[in-house]
């Protein structure tokens, strides 16, 4: 078990009536308790707390009129990853696969891997089926993508990113979420935060289904998998993002961290050596 202290403070300047649906509350999960949190508004502007989309996830929303709008979150989170070896991991098939898998295989919005499957035939249909292809994959994305800040826009999909060939941690996510559903691996994004990357942001890594489980991966190779600490899960970062918007309001402000009180838990190197889940 590692224990890590994550947060953000972010702040906003509210020009009109703007409703806002923050998504940067720690999951709760079997592998991922949550032994303190705090959240903080100033001005302190009432809000609801609740649980969005088949996942669940965890939203605060408020409404507020003009004025400039600080938010604090606070959390101290209990991490047991499960660690397996990734020998023998193998996909399962498509028949073997639960109902509630299934809508993982899909197209989504940023993730068209309809539009990919004869490329990710071409470039992964040999490699070794299972954990090492899903590997294979974030290996090319690794050695093939230029991560640079600002590159990509709320529009960018994963087709855009294998053109561009630049992008950042969600970009990363969708192409590889992508190219594992043209293969017929279930896979979905998750947002969160993560022990050791520089610069601190929330990041994007992607879950794979395999031998009927989830399985983490990240193909930035900025932080060590172990670390991640989940936020919110979705088809892609549409069903995950930190903030969403409907209003005018312009971020002026964030801070984000994620902390281990235990440095000799998690170790800082970002190749992945194991198969590591945190859900089933």
């Amino acid at each position: 078990m590692a224990t890590i202290q994550v947060g953000c403070d972010l702040t906003y300047s509210v020009t009109s009536s703007t409703s806002f649906l923050f998504n940067v509350a720690a999951a709760r999960t079997a592998h991922q308790n949550i032994s303190e949190e705090t959240l903080r508004l100033n001005p302190d502007i009432r809000y609801e707390s609740s649980c969005l989309g088949t996942e669940d996830n965890q939203v605060y929303r408020l409404t507020v009129e003009p004025c400039d709008l600080q938010l604090q979150y606070r959390a101290t989170v209990d991490l047991r990853p499960e660690i397996y070896d990734t020998s023998g991991i193998v996909e399962t098939g498509y028949s073997q696969l639960p109902n509630e898998i299934l809508p993982y295989l899909n197209p989504s919005r940023y993730c068209e891997s309809d539009r990919l499957t004869h490329f990710a035939l071409r470039m992964f249909g040999n490699a070794e089926p299972g954990f090492s292809r899903v590997t294979a994959i974030c290996d090319w994305i690794h050695g093939n993508l230029d991560y640079q800040a600002g590159s990509t826009g709320a529009s960018t999909s994963a087709c855009d990113v294998l053109i561009q060939r630049v992008g950042v941690c969600r970009d990363y996510a969708h192409l590889a979420i992508a190219l594992s559903r043209a293969l017929c691996i279930p896979a979905r994004y998750i947002s969160g935060y993560a022990v050791a990357l520089q610069p601190p942001d929330f990041h994007g890594f992607f879950e794979a289904y395999l031998r009927s489980r989830w399985y983490l991966f990240d193909a930035t190779r900025m932080a060590p998998v172990e670390g991640f600490v989940r936020i919110g899960t979705g088809r892609d970062a549409a069903d995950a993002s930190f903030a969403t918007i409907i209003g005018a309001a312009t971020l002026t402000y964030m801070a984000v961290w994620a902390e281990q009180t235990a440095p000799n838990q998690i170790t800082n190197q970002p190749v992945q050596q194991s198969a590591v889940s945190t859900t089933n």
